[in-house]
């Protein structure tokens, strides 16, 4: 102990294998093993070295650049584009890889009667309505609890066979049988509620900077792994979590975690040297820390960088659209601007957050006729910026074909390790390459 503070540790536990599991001979086996027990996060003495503080500055600060800028190239301005991009990545990275417009599609279906899309791109549109439901509750809410995170991991994984914090000891690598041989084994899980609390306690306060704040939970998360599955998503929401309640971010979704995943082989590392045995203010603890925050504010930094280059593509694709409304248009001898509260005009600058319509859909969303809707949509795919297509019997769907693609070419991108698809290949599951 360190006075009255738990201390970071080791505990040395056994493993009775299950003699009726039918397993191999070396899944059998039984033995001795470490599970990792950290020490509580509120009121950890922290002390950022001065090149860390500066680094943490430097990234706030381009955050807020990018949150504040005040027009369609600013964070909140493409929030539901990186809100997609996300649950899209967080779903691959997970083994579920439908494709973009088959998650457009599956996001419509929960208000038109759409069929046409595979069940994994259901299971990611559903993400997607959670994370953006999350977004705010998790935000506005005075406090997040214990049962705020077990209900988003709830309805993260719907058809998870395990809600709410584990009852069995799990562990990350290895045998699925035992964890023996396991790369990590969190803390037993008579220890996960006491430290999700501790975790949330930290969260609900603001003992330090956002971008600090959100790198420790989003750390101490992943130490604890308190679900049986879907850890993943859960700590990749916190991160989020914590940067919009502390106002550094609008309702949005900065790409960190995705850099984070790219990154992986330094990601690990990162949390491994977080781990640290003995007291918070020893060495060890100091340096640790250090390194893992080191690890989070440089991915900070580039997703800042890709977002802000993604904010400028779609901005660069919204004044090419225009462009080619106003020839349309001039064609047919109309006013080349139509009106900026007409329905073409608002379906444009809504065609980012809502890459597949029917008229239904652009009915409903700018409140205006059903003949008003489809005289909109019919002259956006008559001057090339939507595509038709049939989506159901009877239904026809106006798709933003170059949408899709950039989101394709987004991920792809955050998936290479240069951040660049056309220099180095994405090393994790990825959208294909758009035939374009």
């Amino acid at each position: 102990m360190n006075g009255n503070r738990a201390v970071a540790t080791s505990l040395g536990l056994h493993w009775e294998p299950d003699p009726s599991a039918g397993m191999g001979r070396r899944d059998r086996r039984g033995g001795p093993y470490g599970a990792y027990l950290p020490d509580p996060l509120a009121g950890r003495p922290l002390v950022v070295d001065p090149g860390l503080a500066s680094k943490a500055a430097e990234a706030e600060r381009a955050v807020h650049r990018l949150a504040t800028v005040g027009d369609s190239r600013s964070l909140d301005g493409i929030s539901r584009f990186l809100l997609r991009s996300e649950a899209i990545a967080s779903s691959m990275i997970e083994g579920i890889a439908p494709s973009p417009e088959q998650v457009a599609l599956a996001e419509l279906a929960h208000d038109e009667p759409i069929k046409g899309f595979s069940d994994q791109a259901r299971l990611v549109a559903n993400n997607i309505a959670v994370l953006r439901r999350a977004s705010k509750d998790l935000v506005e809410t005075d406090e997040v609890t214990v049962e705020d995170v077990v209900r988003l991991h709830t309805e993260l994984l719907p058809e998870e066979p395990h809600h709410g914090l584990r009852t069995v000891q799990n562990w990350i690598g290895g045998s699925n049988w035992h964890p023996l041989d396991a790369a990590y084994v969190p803390p037993p899980a008579d220890r996960v509620r006491p430290l999700m609390a501790d975790l949330l306690h930290y969260l609900n306060a603001s003992a330090h900077a956002p971008l600090v704040q959100a790198a420790f939970v989003h750390a101490q998360f992943e130490t604890i792994h308190p679900f049986t599955d879907g850890n993943g998503r859960v700590g990749r929401s916190l991160i989020h979590t914590v940067l919009t309640r502390r106002r550094l971010t609008p309702a949005a979704m900065l790409p960190i975690s995705m850099v984070l995943a790219t990154l992986k082989d330094t990601y690990v590392d990162g949390l491994t040297a977080y781990r640290y045995d003995g007291p918070p203010d020893a060495e060890a603890a100091r340096a640790g820390s250090a390194l893992w925050l080191d690890v989070f504010l440089d991915a900070t930094l580039v997703a800042v960088s890709q977002a802000g280059r993604l904010a400028t593509e779609i901005a660069e694709l919204k004044s090419d659209w225009t462009a080619r409304v106003a020839r349309h248009r001039s064609e047919r001898g109309r006013r080349q601007t139509p009106r900026s509260d007409s329905a073409t005009t608002r379906i444009l600058a809504i065609l980012p957050e809502i890459p597949v319509m029917t008229v239904r859909t652009a009915e409903r969303a700018l409140g205006v006729t059903y003949p008003a809707a489809r005289a909109a949509l019919d002259e956006l795919a008559g001057a090339g910026v939507l595509t038709s297509k049939s989506v159901e019997r009877g239904t026809t769907g106006y798709v933003a074909t170059e949408v899709l693609d950039l989101i394709a070419h987004t991920e792809r991108r955050l998936g290479s390790t240069s951040f660049d698809a056309r220099t180095s290949l994405p090393v994790r599951s990825v959208p294909a390459a758009p035939s374009s």
